[in-house]
């Protein structure tokens, strides 16, 4: 295999985020964002106090879904995202909120500026899908 299809390989999303070491930080600094904002006082409410586990369940989440190792599954099993967070209301401003933490902890990564458009733009799209789900939309 040429060099530049094995260098291209690595580029996973997985990769530019830092892979475990680097999504571990992107996870830590959404949730300290959703301790800590006001605007996501509401979404807050729907974890549990001790968010150690939260934390540990978006890591390994996150990693299988930017192409990394598919850690969720391997340890708890299947997921469907939007069917998980049916059971929670969420709406344009919970799903804002959400996106908002997130948004600010993407910002502070030491990712190119580029995977950080394109991060935050991913994101957005099960964010909304969860949304529709729980309007009933789809």
């Amino acid at each position: 295999m040429p060099l530049d299809e094995q260098e291209s390989r690595k580029l996973t999303p997985y990769h530019a985020a830092g892979e475990l070491v680097g999504i571990t930080k992107l996870v830590d600094d959404f949730y300290v964002n959703m301790d800590t904002l006001p605007e996501a006082e509401t979404i807050r409410k729907m974890h549990p106090q001790d968010l150690a586990e939260s934390r540990k369940k978006l890591t390994y989440f996150l990693c299988g879904w930017l192409g990394g190792p598919k850690l969720f599954s391997e340890h708890y099993g299947p997921i469907s995202i939007p069917g998980f967070h049916k059971q929670f209301p969420i709406g344009h401003d919970e799903r804002d909120a959400w996106l908002f933490c997130m948004q600010r902890a993407i910002a502070i990564q030491p990712f190119d500026d580029r995977f950080k458009e394109y991060l935050l733009a991913a994101l957005s799209v099960p964010a909304e899908r969860v949304r529709q789900v729980n309007a009933g939309e789809i």
